[in-house]
This record gives structure tokens, C-alpha cells and sequence, in this order.
């Protein structure tokens, strides 16, 4: 015999309900339904009910507010397994196994209450809920949203990601398979973005240690202190990446093993002269002494002299005499060549902590080099640029400052990797410092932007000088492996103006650096 149709047992089951005179309640509705179908008979879900009872629960701490959420949301899927697990984790309790005999979707010891009237509909066997719910693909973006700005703001692609797989799971039509890939894919390029950020700080902390423990071992020399905080600074100016702050750590290093070395030299240079100093002390005292022995000794003489009667008288006494210079000179001599040798010493001390000095100089400098080009960082360009303004107040000469970015950097780097743009920014600098004058400076200004201070040049002669670097530019191809690329840049120049500071003279150039590349991009345009 066929099986019944839902259709012809919602027919009989109303033909029953006449036949025995049942009012049409669901509840009767659902018994002879069930009944005819042969259905275990389930008692309708209290919806309303436990709705009622999840309004009253309190809602003082985070963890009650987000297990009374979950109640609700599986009071409304219709989810007995959803209701128990809310009310058993909002209790405190782990929520337990089905016990024997009893189905999965069933609360045990659940209350019985009564039913709330429904429209007169067959009821279903079995509800059960998804478990990929629009709440919880919500939960789960908001997790992210919370978490993405301990990321960090460096990585694009990370965040165009993020962005895109937030906007799925807040779309009620998105695809439940769809959006669990996306989520899989996030969640790996997610681990290296954490490992990054550990790393970044792990080494920010061992910067701050290697500055710390050297203060007490410093010279009073507070130029050297400077380039390690200017190191430091220049390090934490984002976007943050392990290169860098490697690199600053190497160079932190050898600064405070020459700062160490220059220390130690000093300190025996201290102890030289004062050795120096002691003996001198001591020869004079004791030529001092020697002189007036001698001068006495030349006294008594001359006193045998005068009572001398014949030459046989005199004779010793000129011997006594004779024995007692050469002595003198013996010593004086010998006090002579002592002092010539400390002094030597001293010389040869002293030119050794010269050059250490010189070279820790150079050191220190370097921390206000951006280690990626060789040019200036903004530490570096902001002392050059006082110094260059000083110098027009003196002279009253004209300065020019040009301002240039790399035109369609970002393109290059999606295109061909970050490597290759690094490169791109060395092979830019390395042809810059070719064509600029002995007295340019050229600076790294941030990310593909570049500063160049053009002393003694009005504003027509900075713009040729650009176009100058631009064309040579074009002569100098960057080889990308195998692959030929040409770079060009957009630039503003600027001069200084009558009573202008140097950050406004640039942001001057800027804006017209902006300007060239609305214009088309590779040109310069001067600043009005």
C-alpha cells in the first residue's frame, strides 16, 4: 500500500476531526495528524513562553548577556538542543548528552506547559535549525572586528580581505559553503598577520632593552645617546616591518660596542696622563732636589778653590765638580726621555680616541638614515632642513625644496612584490644622489616620497634640476629579474619664502607635486 501524501493526510485528518466532533484546536489537529501518520506525538514548542522566560533573565555581566542572546536565538529556530545548551551554560553547567531513550532536540526534564494557539498548519515530524545561523555568522564578525585593530593597519591586503569577509557575513543571503571557505582562507593569511605582530613586538622590546642597559655604560658625549632614541623613533614610525627594526637593532648594536670601546680608551687615556703627570711631578721634585744639591756642592767648591794654595790643591776639587755635572745631565737626561716617551704615549692615545670618536660618529649617524635607501629619514631631514633655513637667514640666499613620489608605486609593487618595489626605491636613490649636486640633500620623506634640499637655487633652476633627474631617469632602466621597468615620478618644488618655515615650504611642494599628478603624472610643477 502507497504511503499517504501530506495533502491527504491534512484531508483525513479534518475529515476525522468532523467525524468524531473534536473542535479544530492544533492541539487536536496535531493528535489525529500524528495519529493517522503514525508520528510519535510531540508537544508544541512554548515559543512564547520561553521568550518570556528569557526577557526575565538578568543581564548584569557579558557572559550572561551573550548566553541569553543565544536562548533567544534558539527559541526562535524552534531548537530544544539550542534552549539547553543556553540554559545550561547560562547556569553554569556544562550542557550534558541526550540520555538513553530520549531523542536529541529534546530539553530533559523539560516543564510542561501549556500550548499558544498557532495557525492551523501539519506540524513536522522533526525541526531542526542550521548550524551556520545568521547570529552566529554575526558573533563571529563581530570577533573579528574586535580583534582586527590589534593587526595593525600595514598590510592592505589583509585588511581588503577582512573587509570583504565581514560584508558576507552580514549578508542574510549569503552562501553558508561560500562564506565558511572565506572564512578558512582568512583565518590563514590571519596566523602569519598575529606571528607578525609577536615578532614586531618581541623585537621592539629587545630595542628598548639594548637602549636601556647601555645608559649607565654611555659617554658623556649626549650626541651618542641621541642617535639611539633617534633610532628608536625612527623605528617605531609605522608602517612596522621586521627588516627594519632588524636592521635598527644591528646598527643600535654597533653603536654601543663603539660607544663601549671609545669608553674604555678614554678611561686609559685618563689613567696615562695621569701616570704622565705623577712622573713629571716626581722627576721635577727630584731634579728639584738634585739641582740644589748640586748648587751647594758648586758652592763648596768654589769656597776649596779660593783657599787653594798651589795647583795640586785645585785638582780634586775640579774632579768633584766635573763628576757631579755629568751626573746632573745623567739625570736630567733620563727625566728628558721619560717625559719625551709618556708624551709619545699620551699623542698616540689620544689620535687612537680621535678615530674611535669619528667613527662612532659615523655610527650614529646612521640612525638618522633610512636604512633602506641610504638617503635621510625625517629625523635626519628635519636637522638638515634647520640647518639649510639658518643658512638662508645668514646668507639670504635662495633654497628649494622638491617634493616627489614615485608614480604608480602601488601598482608596482602588486605587480611585481614588495621586494621589487624596495629595489625600485634604492635604484631611485642611488640615481638621485649621481645628479644632485655635492651640497643637495636628498631624504626619504615617507613610503615612494622623496625630498631634496637644493641650496643657492631659485625656483626656475629647481624645477630644471628635476627634469634633469627625470630624464636620466629614463636612460636607467630598473631591471626587474629579466624584466626592464621605468620609473618615473611626479614632483613639486618649492622655494622658501620671505619669513617661511621649512614643513610649510614642502607642504607647498606637495601640493603641487598633487597637482602634477593630476595633470598626467611624470612632470614637475613649480609652487606659487
Amino acid at each position: 500500500m502507497a504511503e499517504k501524501t501530506s495533502f491527504e493526510i491534512a484531508r483525513e485528518t479534518l475529515k476525522q476531526l468532523t467525524a468524531r466532533k473534536l473542535p479544530p484546536t492544533p492541539l487536536n489537529y496535531q493528535k489525529i495528524y500524528s495519529e493517522i501518520a503514525q508520528l510519535p506525538m510531540e508537544p508544541p514548542f512554548p515559543a512564547d513562553r520561553l521568550l518570556d522566560i528569557a526577557k526575565a533573565l538578568p543581564t548584569k555581566t557579558p557572559g550572561q548577556q551573550k548566553q541569553r542572546g543565544l536562548l533567544e536565538s534558539a527559541v526562535n529556530q524552534l531548537n530544544w538542543d539550542g534552549v539547553k545548551t543556553a540554559l545550561m551554560a547560562y547556569g553554569g553547567f556544562s550542557p550534558a548528552a541526550p540520555e538513553p531513550g530520549k531523542p536529541a532536540g529534546t530539553l530533559v526534564d523539560a516543564p510542561k506547559v501549556s500550548a499558544a494557539p498557532i495557525d492551523i498548519a501539519p506540524m513536522q515530524p522533526q525541526v531542526t535549525a542550521p548550524a551556520l545561523t545568521a547570529d552566529f555568522f554575526g558573533q563571529i564578525a563581530r570577533m573579528i572586528e574586535f580583534a582586527m585593530p590589534a593587526l595593525g593597519q600595514d598590510d592592505e591586503r589583509f585588511l581588503t580581505q577582512a573587509q570583504t569577509l565581514l560584508k558576507s557575513l552580514r549578508d542574510p543571503q549569503a552562501d553558508a559553503v561560500t562564506v565558511k571557505q572565506s572564512l578558512g582562507q582568512f583565518s590563514h593569511r590571519l596566523s602569519f598577520a598575529a606571528e607578525d605582530q609577536a615578532e614586531i613586538k618581541t623585537v621592539l622590546l629587545k630595542l628598548l632593552h639594548l637602549v636601556v642597559d647601555n645608559i649607565s655604560q654611555l659617554s658623556l658625549d649626549d650626541s651618542w645617546l641621541k642617535g639611539q632614541v633617534d633610532a628608536v623613533k625612527a623605528a617605531c614610525v609605522p608602517p612596522l616591518t621586521l627588516r627594519r627594526l632588524d636592521d635598527v637593532e644591528q646598527r643600535l648594536k654597533d653603536v654601543i660596542f663603539k660607544q663601549t670601546e671609545a669608553k674604555s680608551r678614554a678611561v686609559q687615556a685618563q689613567e696615562e696622563m695621569r701616570q704622565m703627570l705623577a712622573t713629571f711631578i716626581e722627576r721635577l721634585a727630584a731634579m728639584s732636589q738634585s739641582t740644589s744639591g748640586f748648587h751647594e756642592q758648586l758652592e763648596a767648591s768654589a769656597k776649596l778653590i779660593e783657599q787653594a794654595k798651589t795647583i795640586a790643591d785645585i785638582a780634586p776639587v775640579l774632579k768633584e765638580i766635573v763628576g757631579a755635572t755629568r751626573t746632573m745631565a745623567r739625570d736630567s737626561q733620563t727625566a728628558r726621555d721619560e717625559l719625551v716617551g709618556m708624551r709619545k704615549k699620551a699623542e698616540t692615545t689620544e689620535a687612537e680616541i680621535f678615530k674611535l670618536h669619528q667613527e662612532l660618529d659615523r655610527v650614529s649617524a646612521q640612525a638618522r638614515h633610512d636604512p633602506l635607501t641610504g638617503a635621510l629619514n625625517r629625523q635626519g631631514l628635519d636637522e638638515a632642513v634647520t640647518r639649510e633655513v639658518a643658512k638662508v637667514k645668514r646668507q639670504d640666499t635662495p633654497l628649494c625644496m622638491a617634493l616627489l613620489d614615485i608614480d604608480n608605486f602601488k601598482k608596482l609593487n602588486d605587480t611585481l612584490g614588495h621586494a621589487t618595489g624596495d629595489a625600485a626605491l634604492a635604484h631611485l636613490a642611488s640615481v638621485t644622489r649621481e645628479v644632485m649636486r655635492p651640497q643637495d640633500t636628498l631624504a626619504r620623506y615617507g613610503g615612494e616620497e622623496f625630498v631634496i634640499l637644493l641650496p643657492d637655487t631659485p625656483l626656475d633652476k629647481g624645477v630644471e634640476a628635476m627634469t634633469r633627474l627625470q630624464r636620466e631617469l629614463t636612460k636607467r632602466f630598473f631591471l626587474a629579474g629579466t624584466e626592464k621597468v621605468l620609473i618615473t615620478f611626479s614632483a613639486g618644488v618649492a622655494q622658501l619664502g620671505h619669513g617661511e618655515t621649512g614643513p610649510d615650504a614642502i607642504k607647498r611642494a606637495d601640493q603641487a607635486m598633487y597637482l602634477a599628478k593630476r595633470a598626467g603624472k611624470n612632470r614637475v610643477l613649480g609652487a606659487g
